[in-house]
């Protein structure tokens, strides 16, 4: 980012500083889609909000179809879209998918790894279910890019901020050009504003940084003990019950505590957690999520989301442990 900010220029320009600033935002963009093993196209973004609009108010095909447990800026980019439900254990209901795909050319967006919960789709059974119906698949990778390979898709959303990189810049990934309307005078015509060529400098060079793995297993050892308290207490882990839960991004419900009151008591012990999803946590309002998942409200109603990210060390982790541990064992 600093080599950017030095030789910044706007990459849109042609004269000589310009030119100077493209080039090193197209070196940047071979490196993201080298990074990434994509061989599509790559649309820098201010994040993965924007990358959800731009797909899903722009891709060439036909009826949207959006999972109900997806974020927030999937929904509100496409608010009129069908919602997808999803089994008890947070697993796309690939049964209803396949009803739901016999639309002219769907479109459907889908996570790789739910926010909240952690649990993985198999993209694989449903980009061939997809396929198959001639549509679309925008995967939403903001929380497995950098730590899990992409899933076999026509669209894909990153935000950099959760692999390392800088707040305010993504990409959206586009097979190929033709199934995305243009929408803007910048990148190639597809996205309106000045690149932020630091900041994708900084997402090239944290992607880069990706290719050593990001979560050491010895880091998140404590939470498997943890796991075996939070049963004996009577609490709920939530990954008992998912599909494919993944190892950074845990669910996990205290007994006779509200969620509510947990985030301000691990707020005031310099931890810091999310109930719900932490781009709506600020509501304070129980899981859409757990609710989709028919999880029971009063599981819901005590539940934080607990996330382990890149520069989160063993100790953060057994100092939470031993926090949560204490706030639940106290009547």
């Amino acid at each position: 980012m600093d080599e950017g900010f030095v030789q910044w220029a706007n990459p849109s320009s042609p004269h000589a500083q310009g030119r100077k600033a493209r080039k090193l935002l197209e070196d940047a963009r071979e490196r993201v889609k080298a990074a990434l093993d994509w061989e599509g196209e790559v649309i820098f973004t201010s994040g993965a909000s924007e990358a959800a609009a731009l797909a899903l108010r722009h891709g060439n095909a036909g009826a949207r179809l959006v999972s109900m447990v997806e974020h927030d800026c999937m929904m509100q980019a496409a608010p009129d879209a069908e919602r997808l439900p999803i089994r008890g254990d947070g697993a796309l209901d690939l049964d209803n998918l396949s009803e739901a795909a016999q639309r002219e050319r769907p479109f459907v967006a889908v996570q790789q790894v739910n926010s909240e919960t952690g649990n993985r789709q198999d993209l694989s059974a449903i980009a061939g279910i997809v396929h198959q119906a001639g549509g679309l698949l925008l995967a939403d990778c903001a929380q497995g890019a950098g730590k899990m390979p992409l899933p076999p898709c026509d669209m894909a959303v990153l935000a950099a901020h959760k692999f390392g990189g800088p707040v305010g810049v993504g990409a959206l990934l586009v097979r190929d050009y033709a199934m995305l309307a243009p929408s803007g005078g910048q990148e190639r015509g597809y996205r309106r504003g000045t690149e932020n060529m630091p900041g994708v400098l900084g997402m090239a060079a944290a992607l880069k940084a990706c290719e050593q793995p990001l979560l050491d297993p010895h880091i998140l050892a404590p939470l498997n003990e943890l796991a075996e308290h939070c049963r004996a207490l009577g609490g709920t882990w939530l990954s008992d019950r998912l599909a494919d839960p993944t190892p950074y991004i845990r669910a996990i419900a205290m007994p006779n505590m509200s969620a509510t009151a947990q985030v301000m008591r691990f707020d005031m012990a310099g931890i810091a957690v999310s109930q719900g999803s932490a781009c709506s946590s600020g509501t304070m309002k129980t899981s859409r999520v757990l609710e989709a998942m028919q999880v029971k409200p009063e599981i819901a109603a005590n539940t934080i989301r607990v996330s382990v990210g890149w520069n989160t060390t063993r100790a953060d982790v057994e100092r939470f442990c031993e926090v949560w541990i204490d706030m639940a064992s106290r009547k």
